[in-house]
């Protein structure tokens, strides 16, 4: 097959590129350009250069020709701009879940062009087909996998991609990239949200929406107990940040009028709140609401999946009861269901 691989200067997406050659496809490697260079570059080192360096020594050892696509007006427009927004208004946003949905598998699909027969990644997930629907499976690996970020994909999205490195462990991956001597195969793994690199988010967050002085309130006493510099930089259930003594201390609730966030101990989490909820904008992959009524859900990457019972409701939307206290939830974060290793798909907790 023709391939387009979307090539980080990672480890992983690296390993895809070596796998995919020596099953030996047709391919062209892209890096997608989402820096927003004149946004950000006073806030700290430009990451994209170094990530380039790395893509495109793995390319000249392969020899595998590598494109550069900048897709920064696409990426602010789809993603920063949401992500924003949703700080604004007190909600916790997830840039990754619409990168992958809007950017990565969707503009950069457009933007090369029909000549693809598919476009690999380096994400941790597995796709299998059954009875005419694809299905999004999670990785062997708890830790590293990342259908999380991928349940806002559609059906004709999973039909058109590949995940070369998502059956295996971020070890076995590690151990491959030794095997092939790729050159960066002792690279450290990026963290944090794509566009931002080395830059903190909460640097990102103070150049767009500034500092207001606000109080955190005990919610116990309902006695002030020390100032912050936004609601925005905090999300329920929140521990680190907060910096006062006589913790740890938790972000209860904020009140966004009046800048007021409200904080107190583990115990002081309601627990209807955290375990009760409903759920807006679902996309449901393969295109319709599963019939099983028992399912487990996810409310954060990496976190706990819990077990849950999903009342589905007109209009797209849905009731998730947690069979046990989530210790916080968030307007805006993404819940993610799951039958077994099947991810199902996902939507915004509305609360």
């Amino acid at each position: 097959m023709n391939i387009a691989v979307l090539l980080s200067g990672g480890v992983d997406s690296s390993v895809a590129l070596r796998l995919l050659q020596e099953q030996g496809h047709e391919l062209t490697a892209f890096y997608v350009k989402i820096w927003l260079e004149d946004e950000l570059t006073h806030l700290g080192t430009c990451p994209w250069e170094e990530d380039l360096k790395y893509a495109t020594a793995v390319c000249k050892q392969l020899d595998v020709p590598l494109r550069i696509i900048s897709l920064q007006r696409e990426y602010w427009k789809e993603v920063v701009t949401y992500t924003i927004a949703e700080l604004k208004a007190g909600r916790t946003p997830n840039p990754d879940v619409l990168c992958n949905q809007r950017i990565k598998f969707g503009k950069f699909i457009k933007k090369i062009g029909p000549n693809f027969d598919k476009i690999a990644s380096g994400h941790y997930a597995q796709i299998t087909k059954k009875g005419g629907k694809f299905y999004l499976k999670k990785s062997p690996d708890p830790i590293k996998d990342q259908t999380y970020f991928l349940a806002y994909l559609d059906q004709k999205q999973l039909a058109k991609i590949l995940f070369p490195v998502g059956k295996y462990t971020k070890k076995e991956v590690r151990t491959l990239a030794q095997k092939f001597n790729l050159p960066n195969q002792n690279r450290k793994d990026s963290q944090g949200i794509c566009f931002l690199g080395k830059i903190k988010f909460r640097d990102f967050v103070s150049h767009h929406l500034g500092r207001k002085k606000g109080n955190f309130i005990d919610v116990g006493s309902g006695q002030k107990c020390g100032e912050h510099d936004g609601y925005w930089y905090y999300t329920i259930g929140q521990r680190h940040g907060i910096h006062l003594s006589g913790g740890p201390w938790y972000v209860v609730k904020k009140e966004v009028k009046k800048n007021i966030v409200y904080i107190g101990k583990k115990e002081d989490l309601p627990a209807d709140s955290t375990s009760f909820f409903n759920v807006e904008n679902i996309n449901w992959i393969s295109e319709k609401s599963p019939t099983k009524r028992n399912l487990q859900v996810r409310i954060r990457h990496g976190g706990e999946l819990y077990k849950a019972r999903v009342v589905f409701l007109r209009g797209g939307s849905a009731e998730v009861s947690l069979k046990k206290n989530s210790g916080g939830l968030a307007p805006g974060q993404f819940a993610v269901f799951y039958d077994g290793a099947v991810c199902l798909g996902g939507g915004v907790i509305a609360m």
